[in-house]
């Protein structure tokens, strides 16, 4: 059975910085690309950032600069290092799986992270 833990979330002042990590079970971690997804009540969850199987990542434009992806395999665990957070990062943050961009298992509780101004 596949499953996605997220954790690291919390409420932090604007500037800021919070770590998010993303335990996954039930897949072949080191071969999948895996995604750190955001969802804002009331909108589609979207991609924040990617990290292929072999360590190349890529962000969305609102996050590039400040967000880093990055992954252990010996863990089976994602991180997302998030930096210079602003108010519109407040959002709960998934990850899966992603293949052409989207995403292709459930999805787990994700972390709510809350950015005050």
């Amino acid at each position: 059975q596949v499953q996605f833990v997220e954790s690291g979330g919390g409420l932090v002042q604007a500037g800021g910085s919070l770590r998010l990590s993303c335990a996954a079970s039930g897949i072949t971690f080191s071969a999948s690309h895996m995604g750190w997804y955001r969802q804002v009540p009331g909108n589609q969850r979207a991609l924040a950032a990617l990290i292929s199987s072999s360590g190349t990542s890529n962000y969305a434009d609102s996050v590039k600069g400040r967000f880093t992806i990055s992954r252990d395999n010996a863990k089976n665990t994602v991180y997302l290092q998030m930096n210079s957070l602003k108010p519109e990062d407040t959002a709960i943050y998934y990850c899966n799986v992603t293949f052409g961009g989207s995403s292709v298992f459930p999805w787990g509780q994700g972390t709510q992270v809350t950015v005050s101004s």
